[in-house]
């Protein structure tokens, strides 16, 4: 394979696994081109503080896909206010919580039963009797999504 195929394999791997467009993507990338830091790291860091990624994250819902059609139908709140938005960026001290009307259904019952699943990220906390979750810090380099070479994406975009 090419050095272009195996850029553009990677970058294809990180929008399929976070389900974004191109242009949205290419968004991400170049709001980590102007940060001061890292721009793989950056990039990586913008990805899981989506919304759909951290109710993902909570596990709220079972895959990406799902925490997205979970957080489109609206049966989340960050910080007491309704949100449908995937590409919502939480920040340290944002509280996502279950609607209350939601909580009242058979769904949630079964979508919340036995959590957590997977481990739970050391930059969110889980509030499992109130069915909630608290972003306590931005991920750090080290708990962020392994076996993704961020290298190859930044590489790719700066051609």
């Amino acid at each position: 394979m090419s050095d272009y195929g195996v850029h553009l394999l990677e970058k294809q791997k990180v929008r399929f696994m976070f389900g974004i467009m191109e242009k949205q993507f290419r968004r991400y990338v170049e709001e980590a081109f102007n940060s001061p830091t890292v721009t793989g790291e950056y990039l990586m860091q913008l990805l899981e503080r989506r919304l759909d990624n951290t109710i993902f994250r909570l596990n709220f819902g079972e895959s990406r896909k799902q925490a997205r059609q979970l957080v489109l139908h609206g049966h989340f709140t960050v910080n007491g206010r309704s949100t449908n938005i995937p590409s919502y960026q939480v920040s340290p001290g944002d509280v996502i919580d279950w609607k209350e009307s939601r909580k009242e259904r058979e769904f949630f019952q079964v979508q919340t039963e036995g959590i957590p699943r997977r481990p739970i990220p050391e930059w969110l906390e889980l509030d499992i009797a109130n069915m909630s979750g608290t972003v306590v810090r931005p991920p750090e380099p080290a708990e962020l999504e392994s076996g993704i070479e961020t290298r190859l994406i930044v590489e790719y975009y700066s051609r």
